[in-house]
């Protein structure tokens, strides 16, 4: 790809998001699923709270993205459109929408899939179900060599 844009979406919200470390300064969207807000998803049945929105759209302030809202396939097709790209780049999520969103896009344009580096490594199967429940074992290792400076 010598023109793509960039796909954000919610589960790579930061400056390290690989798509934005490989593709430094190249046009980058964030669409906030209409779905997903409403609570039409199989994976997330309830609304998504004001208050988790404006998480997403305070971490969103710190990025170079455009942000959109309604079906992302759609908006993430057409803001490519707008750009004249030749393909699509994007972070690996766990959330399976994010995969069935890129096969989407795959029917039109090339994705690349980038892999973020991971937070912390935990051992065996880890609970993204609720974030308490996955800080309560990642926060042994993120302060595990971590001591205050003299």
């Amino acid at each position: 790809m010598q023109n793509p844009i960039l796909w954000i979406h919610g589960e790579a919200l930061g400056p390290a998001n690989p798509a934005l470390q490989a593709y430094p300064g190249r046009p980058a969207v964030f669409v906030f699923d209409a779905e997903l807000l409403a609570g039409r998803t199989a994976t997330s049945p309830e609304p998504v709270s004001l208050k988790r929105i404006g998480f997403l759209y305070e971490c969103l302030l710190e990025l170079p993205v455009s942000l959109r809202k309604g079906d992302v396939a759609t908006e993430v097709l057409a803001f490519a459109r707008a750009h004249g790209a030749d393909g699509i780049v994007t972070s690996a999520g766990t959330d399976p929408r994010i995969a069935a969103i890129c096969e989407v896009l795959e029917q039109e344009l090339p994705v690349e899939v980038l892999k973020p580096q991971p937070f912390v490594e935990l051992e065996g199967r880890v609970d993204l179900g609720r974030f308490s429940r996955y800080w309560r074992r990642a926060e042994r290792e993120v302060w595990a060599d971590w001591s205050p400076q003299q």
